[in-house]
């Protein structure tokens, strides 16, 4: 492994990735609280403090051994405790697991919509090569997590919602899976098995990014 180029990516996709797992579970602490569950509020994890969030095995060892063998990046922070209750219903449930994925989008606009503005501003060749990739890291990370979120795959939101739509008590089974399912997600991930996702959800990024480099240089 070549130090130097581990530590420069490394550099690149840290804060994207932080700030993408951190948003992610805040919005569905924020979602929760919307429905009146201030669990999340009463232990302090609705706060943007990436520290508050981490998780040792999912933000730091897990996504930095994937990041120095070349795989694809991969990786969880501790999970926003949410207790909705007898008042959670279906629709609560689910918007609720939507809130994650959603903030993830949104944070990819916010990186196309910092990559354009850069475009235009010329700092000093350096500088403006380090920040232009880490906001298509940014772009990146956050569009294959929302959709790596929204896999029919209980703890993944995408499970949560599966789970809220089936019938109660076929969704309660289906949900007692969430405790080994990150395990069977975690090991999939490194047989490869989700390159379907991966693979062309990162050619098309490049392809848009490319289109707004070659765009910003017209």
């Amino acid at each position: 492994m070549d130090l130097n180029k581990f530590l420069y990516n490394l550099s690149i996709w840290a804060i994207p990735a932080l700030f993408a797992i951190t948003l992610h579970e805040v919005a569905h602490g924020w979602a929760a609280r919307c429905f009146g569950d201030r669990t999340a509020e009463l232990l302090g994890r609705l706060s943007l403090n990436p520290l508050r969030h981490i998780d040792p095995l999912g933000t730091v060892l897990i996504p930095g051994l994937l990041l120095a063998l070349g795989l694809p990046l991969f990786g969880w922070a501790r999970p926003i405790p949410v207790a909705l209750g007898a008042r959670g219903s279906r629709w609560s449930l689910i918007v609720v697991a939507l809130a994650g994925p959603a903030a993830n989008i949104l944070m990819a606009i916010i990186w196309f919509a910092l990559l354009a503005a850069l475009l235009r501003i010329r700092i000093g060749a350096t500088v403006d090569d380090w920040v232009l990739l880490m906001a298509q890291a940014g772009i990146v990370v956050n569009v294959v997590l929302a959709l790596f979120n929204m896999l029919p795959i209980p703890p993944l939101d995408g499970g949560r919602v599966l789970a809220s739509v089936l019938p109660a008590r076929l969704g309660s089974r289906f949900e007692k899976i969430a405790p080994v399912g990150m395990l069977i997600v975690f090991g999939l991930v490194i047989l490869g098995q989700f390159q379907w996702l991966f693979d062309p959800t990162q050619r098309a990024m490049s392809h848009i990014i490319d289109a707004v480099l070659i765009g910003s240089a017209a």
